[in-house]
C-alpha cells in the first residue's frame, strides 16, 4: 500500500515508472527525463499491426523510450502476476500516468507514493477518454490541465495542481492539444518538485464546488463523430473543430459518409431548407441546419483524401451538382 505524499524534503531524486502511449505522454516523459527525477521504468502498449502492409508500429512512448535508453515493458495484462511482482520489484516512488488505459489498483497502489496522472482538463469537469475535443464540444472559453492522485473510480482522484488555458473562438483540437501539452508538462514538472519539496497537497474532488453544471468527455466513437445537421449552425460548427483532425466529424452522402474537416457560419440570404439538404451555390457548398445554412470548407471524400471543397465540386458531373440530397 502506498505511503501519503512527504512532508519533509527529500535527500534523493525520485525514482519514478512512467507509463504512456501517444506523442502527448511521450513529450511528457522526456520533460522529466530533462529533469534531476530518475524514470526506472517505462510502461507502454505493446507493439501493434498498423497501415496496409501490416507492419508492427511501436508507441511513441516506446520510440522515446528507446531513444534515451530506458528499461520498457509492454504488458498484455495490468493484471497478471508477473507483471505486478516486476511492478513492485522496481522500489519506485511514484508512478506517472499519461495518456494511459486504466491501471489496476495493485499495480497503481504499488510505488511508495503511489500514481499522479495527468489530465487534460480542469477536474472534476471534463472526466473521460476526449478531454480536449468535448472542451470545444460544449462551447467552453477555458479549460485546462490537471493532476491527480489515481484512485479506483477514473479521473476521480485528489486534485494536486492545476493550470488555466483559454479557448479561442477558431480553437481545434490540434491547437488546443498543442496548448495543453506544453502546459502540462510544466505542470507534471511542478508536481514532482513539490512533492519531492514536501510541499504537495491533495484536495478531494467531492470538497470542490462547481461553478457550473458537470460536463463529461466520454469517448469518441462513429455515433457521436456524426453530425446532426438538426442541430443550430454553430453547434454544429463547434463539433467539426473539435474533431479536427481527428478523427473527423461524419456526415452521410449519396456518395457514402465523407469526413469535413473545416467549415463556417455562411451568411447567404437564399432559402433555408430542411436540415441535411445540400446546395451548391456559385462552386460553394452549403448544408442545412436547424437555422441557418453551413458552408464546408474542407472534406474528406469516402475513399479518398483531404481537399478543398472546391476541387471535389469541380470533379462532380454537371447533372449531380443538382441533386445533391440529403446529407443527413
Amino acid at each position: 500500500m502506498s505511503e501519503s505524499f512527504p512532508t519533509t524534503q527529500l535527500d534523493r531524486p525520485l525514482r519514478i515508472a512512467f507509463f504512456g502511449t501517444p506523442e502527448f505522454a511521450a513529450t511528457c516523459m522526456r520533460e522529466i527525463y530533462g529533469g534531476k527525477h530518475e524514470i526506472v521504468a517505462v510502461i507502454t502498449s505493446p507493439d501493434k499491426k498498423a497501415g496496409r502492409g501490416h507492419q508492427m508500429r511501436s508507441s511513441e512512448v516506446k520510440k522515446a523510450a528507446v531513444e534515451l535508453g530506458l528499461p520498457i515493458h509492454q504488458p498484455t495484462n495490468l493484471k497478471s502476476p508477473e507483471f505486478v511482482a516486476t511492478i513492485t520489484g522496481l522500489d519506485c516512488d511514484l508512478a506517472v500516468v499519461v495518456a494511459f488505459r486504466m491501471l489496476p489498483q495493485l499495480v497503481w497502489d504499488a510505488p511508495r507514493f503511489g500514481s499522479i496522472n495527468l489530465h487534460a482538463s480542469l477536474l472534476p469537469q471534463l472526466r473521460g477518454a476526449a478531454p480536449i475535443q468535448w472542451a470545444i464540444r460544449h462551447k467552453l472559453t477555458e479549460t485546462g490541465v490537471t493532476t491527480f492522485s489515481l484512485q479506483q473510480a477514473i479521473d476521480t482522484g485528489d486534485i494536486l495542481l492545476q493550470a488555466k488555458v483559454s479557448i479561442m473562438p477558431s480553437e481545434t483540437a490540434a491547437t488546443l492539444h498543442d496548448k495543453l501539452l506544453y502546459q502540462g508538462k510544466q505542470l507534471l514538472a511542478q508536481t514532482l518538485e513539490k512533492l519531492a519539496n514536501g510541499q504537495l497537497k491533495a484536495i478531494p474532488q467531492h470538497t470542490m464546488e462547481a461553478d457550473s453544471p458537470r460536463l463529461e468527455a466520454p469517448k469518441l466513437n462513429r455515433t457521436n463523430c456524426r453530425i446532426d445537421w438538426s442541430q443550430n449552425a454553430d453547434s454544429v460548427e463547434h463539433m467539426i473543430r473539435s474533431l479536427n483532425p481527428y478523427p473527423s466529424s461524419i456526415c452521410g452522402t449519396p456518395w457514402g459518409d465523407f469526413k469535413v474537416l473545416t467549415a463556417r457560419l455562411a451568411e447567404v440570404d437564399f432559402t433555408l431548407k430542411k436540415p441535411g439538404d445540400a446546395t451548391i451555390h456559385k462552386d460553394r457548398l452549403f448544408v442545412a441546419c436547424q437555422d441557418r445554412w453551413l458552408e464546408l470548407m474542407e472534406i474528406v471524400p469516402n475513399g479518398k483524401r483531404s481537399m478543398e471543397v472546391k476541387a471535389w465540386i469541380n470533379g462532380l458531373q454537371p447533372s449531380k451538382r443538382e441533386t445533391l440530397g440529403d446529407w443527413s
